[in-house]
């Protein structure tokens, strides 16, 4: 469930994009978050900081940042990894709730060395939290990038941290783990292999495939170019919708997209249940302390004609930070 792709050379721009693929509706709508909101970790521990960047985030259920990136141009998207194993929860070890790790890098940091380097020093915990609707417990990692073209995915396993920090680590999806995939990417064609290029649904798949597109696309004239090109690749990597499998409850479909181009800071959204593409240009938002935090509420743009459409910057509707699930007390 989910692809995520990186393209560190689209003429001088770098450009990311994600699938998120769920098996219901996620309730996603987009927030603007300014510098200076207070935070917690969640999880009753004893890490708070105040923002330091403004963001703009993919919300799932108005209460998780599944994906988006921060005014310096450092973005994160949660995708899922079976194998996630986050151990027993240590009040010793600073910890962050599932809902809110994302949100931290984008609150507080400007690359992904500074987000790998903080990681390493802190040994920072993150705790699962059951979805309240269902009391599912997803298991998840994250992938970083920055303007600088820099790549890492943090993957918890035997209650640790493995960071995978290097520029190569462009494409991620899930299962198996990052050095599973990076083995069995070079069995195919075009890797070291002989495997013809793959063309199912299955992680490992969709890794050989967005991998191999990313490589050949032509050099974008302009920004819209760059970003249909990377349209382009994740739609590739996309799953179709499909008649519920009793014996796979959980199998996924694609239900939404994402574009950010990193240097020129604008995040792009692509619902695949509604018309139209949107995007938000993060440096005509005011992020600075005190500005009020904004919500660009997807769920009801129901529209065929009039909705929502194009450069939605100005769309935003002033409300209350988002309030991140916590750990019950």
């Amino acid at each position: 469930m989910c692809t995520r792709v990186m393209w560190p050379d689209a003429a001088g721009a770098v450009l990311v994009g994600r699938n998120m693929d769920y098996h219901r509706d996620t309730g996603t709508n987009l927030w603007s978050l300014p510098r200076g909101i207070e935070r917690n970790d969640g999880v009753g521990g004893s890490l708070a900081w105040t923002a330091e960047y403004g963001s703009v985030v993919a919300g799932a259920f108005d209460m998780m940042s599944a994906d988006g990136m921060n005014e310096v141009g450092l973005a994160g998207h949660i995708l899922w990894l079976a194998e996630s194993d986050y151990g027993t929860h240590d009040k010793a070890r600073p910890g962050l709730s599932m809902a809110i790790w994302l949100q931290y890098f984008l609150d507080n940091f400007r690359t992904v060395a500074e987000a790998a380097a903080w990681i390493a020093e802190s040994e920072v915990q993150v705790v699962p939290l059951g979805d309240p609707a269902t009391g599912e417990v997803p298991a998840v990692h994250l992938a970083l990038d920055d303007a600088n073209g820099d790549s890492a995915i943090i993957e918890y396993l035997d209650g640790k941290a493995t960071v995978w920090h290097d520029r190569d680590y462009r494409v991620m999806t899930n299962s198996p783990t990052y050095d599973k995939q990076i083995e069995l990417l070079k069995e195919v064609d075009g890797f070291g292999g002989t495997k013809p290029l793959p063309g199912t649904t299955l992680a490992a798949d969709r890794f050989a495939r967005a991998a191999y597109y990313v490589g050949r696309l032509p050099e974008p004239k302009t920004k819209v170019e760059a970003v249909a090109g990377m349209f382009s690749v994740i739609r590739n990597a996309a799953q179709p919708f499909r008649i519920p499998d009793p014996d796979k409850p959980y199998a996924s479909q694609t239900i939404w997209q994402t574009v950010a181009d990193l240097t020129n800071k604008r995040y792009v959204f692509d619902s695949t249940t509604r018309p139209n593409v949107v995007w938000v240009d993060l440096d005509k938002l005011d992020f600075g302390v005190g500005a009020p935090a904004g919500k660009l509420d997807l769920m009801g743009d129901t529209a065929l004609e009039g909705g929502l459409a194009g450069n939605v910057t100005g769309r935003f509707e002033e409300t209350a930070p988002m309030q991140f699930l916590t750990l019950p007390s």
